[in-house]
């Protein structure tokens, strides 16, 4: 056991041995973080294939912290299934180490405790249609923020030259690096910090790159019963089966 790194929770059990019962996200402020701040558009490869110019700046979102889930079941609620358009993101994560604001991109990495895996399922026919256009309600759906069970620390990670992937049911569909980022990590630590607070423990998704199902021709939706894997390199996987509600 190794006490919680951002609360140092479990500090007197450190160095004991346990069972472990259930992978949970790898979330140091629990299973809702403060805040789901994500970036939209911010790999070159996907803006192209999506017919998107590249952002000047970054394009954010928010996902309703009621989203975080670990490696369980993707619940798709009904009213997401007429049409079934549920599509996968794998992105690069990273927690928050401590409270800051109008942080600058010399000092942002060390306001950056560590990166985490995530799959940030996204609604389309919410986002385009439904939402009015807005990404939040499309990707706040509850268990749409599927986020793996390893903190990778900040200081053991190149965040600038990460291999990502996603599968479905075993097929290659998303297969990148974070080479392609528009924006990296201290960018958009920077960004977000101007005038904001930023409260230690805050999950941040730094995008996704090509390869999503809207794209595709014919479109790739999940189904009921797919299985569903984001992997970034170094820091492992995600994987969650799909379940539609009845």
């Amino acid at each position: 056991l190794v006490p919680n790194p951002l609360t140092q929770e479990g500090a007197d059990r450190a160095g004991e041995k346990a069972t472990i019962a259930q992978l949970l996200p790898a979330l140091p402020s629990g299973l809702k973080p403060p805040a789901i701040i994500c970036v939209g558009l911010n790999y070159k490869v996907h803006a192209a294939e999506v017919g998107l110019p590249e952002p000047k700046y970054p394009v954010i979102f928010m996902k309703n912290p009621s989203a975080a889930t670990g490696h369980g079941p993707i619940i798709v609620p009904r009213c997401v299934q007429e049409p079934e358009q549920v599509d996968y993101e794998v992105e690069l994560g990273f927690i928050i180490g401590k409270t800051c604001k109008n942080v600058t991109p010399e000092s942002a990495l060390s306001c950056v405790l560590g990166y985490v895996v995530a799959n940030d399922v996204s609604a389309r026919n919410w986002q385009i249609k439904l939402g009015g256009n807005q990404f939040c309600y499309a990707k706040s759906f509850d268990t749409f923020c599927p986020v793996g069970s390893v903190l990778a620390f900040s200081e053991s990670v190149d965040s600038s030259n990460l291999a990502l992937s996603t599968t479905v049911n075993g097929n290659i569909v998303q297969d990148s690096n974070t080479s392609d980022m528009i924006f990296d990590v201290p960018t958009i630590v920077s960004f977000l910090s101007q005038g904001t607070t930023l409260e230690a423990g805050t999950l941040v998704l730094t995008g996704t790159p090509q390869g999503v199902g809207m794209a595709r021709k014919p479109p790739l939706w999940l189904k009921h019963g797919d299985v569903v894997s984001a992997t970034v390199q170094g820091i492992g996987s995600v994987t969650n089966t799909v379940e539609f509600e009845k």
